[in-house]
């Protein structure tokens, strides 16, 4: 994953970052939700459960590298 460019070309800032980084731990959030909600049901579907735990391990990889961006800017 480089560096992005936002519009103005500038790299992105650590505040950019943050933003990103909340809106990724609340997508995370959600889909947890959505998985316990689909297990308490008898008849979950078993193809939309993986699916959908699926998409959290990659939200949670997707953190986890916001995370280590923004490392160096919170020890600074």
């Amino acid at each position: 994953m480089g560096l992005h460019m936002n519009d103005s070309g500038m790299m992105e800032t650590s505040d950019v970052l943050r933003v990103e980084l909340e809106v990724l731990r609340r997508e995370h959030r959600d889909l947890d939700d959505a998985i316990a909600a689909l297990q308490e049901t008898q008849r979950a579907d078993q193809l939309r459960l993986s699916r959908l735990k699926r998409q959290k391990l990659s939200l949670k990889d997707k953190i986890s590298r916001l995370e280590d961006r923004l490392l160096p800017d919170i020890i600074a």
